[in-house]
């Protein structure tokens, strides 16, 4: 962040510094410096994917705001997903796509363009484009280091998907550590199996696992919405802040609903399993993860457990 002092005492024309502007953005720093003083040295999980890691003008800032989440003392990992980036590579090689209850069906062809294109391409893609911008960060995948183990997923229906996989184990020593020398770790949601097999996870369970590992203070779902709402179709009708009971209760009230059940139930299964909150947010806002964290309000929905009564 650089600012243009000038000896000046009162505004100039437009266009020309103004100290009014000067103390605005001061007052802005003043503001956060409460929650960067709560929340330095604690670490938070963010998942990226879906339409915002389509969004050029929306990754950039995002990263941005990582890095800026670093430099002050957070300890920021991102974990990421990239559908539609398998989706254009797969067309690329006349596959077509097939999903069984939402999950990606994995055959061995499409096992090699997943692997190629989430944990080579676009891993490397997101950690370079961090150190582009001035952060640091270290590429975790099969290539480098991997730090997600796991086992094939099986459906309660007996349904087979192939090569998809859930995290059993999270290597913590690895990521602790690049943690501790100021570093972002960029993680694919894939994992290894015991027999050394490589299996697709679904983005946001493997970013609950490494969430739940490191015991994380936060953990953030980029989305493309802005949040739970009272009425889904209406942005402006946002809940702000949700407890476990509250939120379970609307979902019983049929106001979370569709896919938000997944992801809110979700949620709450991570909060019962020491992430001190999960936010979900709209990753398409200009700095929406700063705007979330750093402001006495927020942008998205936070939800947290209940103090016990």
């Amino acid at each position: 962040m650089h600012f243009e002092w000038s000896t000046a005492t009162t505004p100039q024309s437009s266009g020309e510094f103004s100290v009014q502007e000067a103390i605005t953005k001061a007052d802005t720093l003043i503001e956060a410096m409460g929650w960067i003083r709560r929340f330095r040295g604690k670490t938070t999980v963010i998942k990226l994917g879906g339409s915002v890691l389509d969004d050029d003008d929306a990754l950039l800032h995002i990263l941005l705001d990582v890095i800026f989440m670093e430099t002050v003392g957070m300890k920021p990992v991102v974990i990421h997903g990239g559908g539609k980036a398998i989706n254009r590579a797969l067309a690329e090689a006349n596959i077509e796509p097939k999903f069984i209850q939402g999950r990606r069906f994995t055959d061995d062809a499409t096992l090699k363009i997943v692997r190629r294109v989430l944990a080579g391409e676009l891993n490397a893609f997101l950690t370079e484009e961090i150190e582009r911008l001035g952060g640091r960060a270290m590429n975790l995948s099969f290539d480098t280091t991997n730090v997600l183990f796991g086992e094939k997923l099986t459906l309660p229906s007996g349904e087979d998907l192939g090569a998809v996989g859930s995290v059993t184990r999270v290597d913590r020593s690895v990521i602790e550590g690049l943690l501790y020398t100021d570093q972002v770790p960029v993680i694919p949601s894939m994992c290894v199996g015991p027999d050394d097999e490589y299996y697709n996870v679904n983005a946001d369970t493997a970013a609950m696992a490494v969430a739940q590992a490191l015991g994380a203070e936060k953990l953030v779902f980029l989305s493309d919405v802005n949040g739970v709402r009272r009425d889904k179709d209406d942005p402006s009708t946002i809940i702000h802040s949700l407890n476990e009971h509250q939120a379970r209760d609307l979902i019983d009230q049929g106001v979370i609903a569709s896919g938000m059940i997944p992801k809110v139930e979700a949620c709450l299964e991570t909060l019962g399993r020491g992430v001190g909150k999960v936010h979900i947010i709209d990753g398409r806002l200009r700095h929406s993860l700063l705007l979330e964290i750093f402001t006495s309000q927020g942008v998205g929905t936070e939800i947290y457990k209940a103090p016990p009564e």
